[in-house]
């Protein structure tokens, strides 16, 4: 009889908890079509400092030519106005950035040439202690170096099972999380942010980079522990609404985020060997030293999660409780010990990736978290609500869809393919890709 009057709770929560994600794609669908930085003048009002430059051909500007300003935490796409002009805001001086002129939006059998260079369109420049700095693109005819489709493609397949991976580590907990508590936890992003600030903070107090790291994740884990014991249990007890309970961790997480950027500040900070180079692998494949730690850490942390989850006793009532909590409590389970192993395990989880994350952009930001807080939810979402495994599969589908669909798409719109997927998907199979009435996670 409990299995049987819980199964429309489920339902209803589960239809919530879609209806609410969809709703959020949406918006973030229509805030980035309408927001696109593609244009002559990019993050000039963001940050105090700027590159800027021209392009011409013979003299004459060249229009609708794209460029790529990145280093120092951002990665930003601009084009040249009907005057040959660009400008992107920075957030540091006295620092290098990499300017890359996309040779495919040069006029057919038109390239950058400088002799003796290989790479005449890419140009490391340094922002000085004036906060602005130019640099002009000399164009005439010649023979493009490009590289094929192919290498291109196999570049960002590696690059999104990555970023999958890392995605992966933060959307688990979140999918935990929402099983066990039906908390659309907003906060979560958050939680990722929390990893790699006191990484940062252990660091300036003189702890190496090999103790801060792993105390950081504890860290993570605590925070996890102490908002449980001190909000999210007050409330369970009290017996307040999911709608409730999803506002109480947006407030929440625009508190910390504010927070955050009160202690760091609103610029781009760096953990140590974030600027690592990248190493050739095979074909164009690079990677650096970084980037293959970060998906080795991802891969055995996920390996190890998946044995806890699914052979450990914890691990077994973590996901009878998903499935049916009050017949898990009815069973003998101790709900309120299991939620509380869910927070650790998910703070622990969500601060290791947001290390990685900043690794991946390269930097720390005040507002990180939130940057990839509806890829959580499109990850939890599309894998099935309430399901770790699902979670890890729709991640690494999120993470692969955002990284190769920049080769079609601008950058700056890479993560709207991810949410067009979600939507289409869950209009033919709302309940995600493992969201079943027996779950395996």
């Amino acid at each position: 009889m409990a299995h049987a009057g819980a199964a429309p709770a489920r339902r209803l929560r589960r239809t919530l908890g879609v209806a609410l994600l969809i709703g959020a794609a949406a918006v973030a669908l229509f805030q980035l079509s309408a927001g696109a930085a593609y244009a002559d003048d990019v993050d000039t009002d963001t940050y105090p400092y700027r590159v800027s430059g021209n392009v011409q051909l013979d003299g004459e500007p060249l229009e609708g030519v794209e460029l790529n300003v990145s280093g120092n935490g951002i990665d930003t796409d601009v084009a040249t106005d009907a005057d040959g002009k660009w400008a992107v805001g920075v957030p540091e001086r006295n620092a290098d950035y990499t300017v890359t002129l996309n040779e495919d939006t040069l006029p057919e059998g038109i390239a950058v040439v400088e002799e003796g260079n290989d790479s005449p369109n890419v140009k490391e420049v340094t922002v000085g202690p004036g906060g602005r700095v130019s640099t002009n693109f000399f164009i005439g005819e010649g023979e493009r170096n490009t590289t094929s489709f192919f290498d291109q493609l196999v570049q960002r397949l590696i690059g999104g099972i990555n970023f999958g991976l890392m995605l992966a580590l933060a959307a688990i907990g979140l999918s935990l999380v929402y099983g066990t508590t039906g908390i659309s936890n907003f906060a979560h992003a958050e939680m990722v942010t929390f990893g790699p600030v006191i990484a940062l903070f252990l660091g300036s107090l003189g702890v190496p980079l090999w103790g801060a790291l792993p105390l950081a994740v504890l860290a993570g884990a605590a925070f996890g522990l102490a908002m449980d014991a001190a909000l999210w249990r007050p409330l369970r007890r009290r017996r307040v609404g999911i709608v409730q309970l999803m506002i109480v961790s947006i407030g929440l997480s625009l508190a910390l985020r504010y927070l955050f950027q009160y202690f760091i500040g609103g610029g781009t900070l760096q953990l140590p060997g974030a600027n690592a180079p990248k190493l050739p692998i095979f074909g164009a494949v690079t990677l650096s030293v970084i980037d293959m730690i970060s998906m080795g850490i991802s891969i055995v942390i996920i390996i190890a999660f998946a044995l806890w989850l699914m052979y450990s006793r914890i691990g077994k009532a973590t996901r009878a409780i998903s499935d049916n909590s009050p017949l898990a409590a009815a069973s003998g389970i101790d709900v309120d010990s299991v939620v509380r192993v869910v927070w650790i395990v998910a703070g622990g989880m969500a601060a290791l990736s947001g290390i990685l994350w900043a690794y991946f952009r390269p930097g720390i930001k005040w507002d990180m978290g939130a940057q990839i807080l509806l890829l959580m939810f499109a990850a939890v979402t599309l894998g099935g609500l309430g399901t770790a495994f699902g979670a890890l599969i729709g991640s690494i589908i999120v993470g692969v869809l955002v990284e190769v669909s920049s080769l079609w798409i601008p950058a700056d719109l890479k993560y709207v393919g991810a949410l067009v997927v979600l939507i289409v998907i869950l209009l033919f199979r709302p309940q995600g890709i493992l969201g079943r009435r027996e779950r395996i996670g």
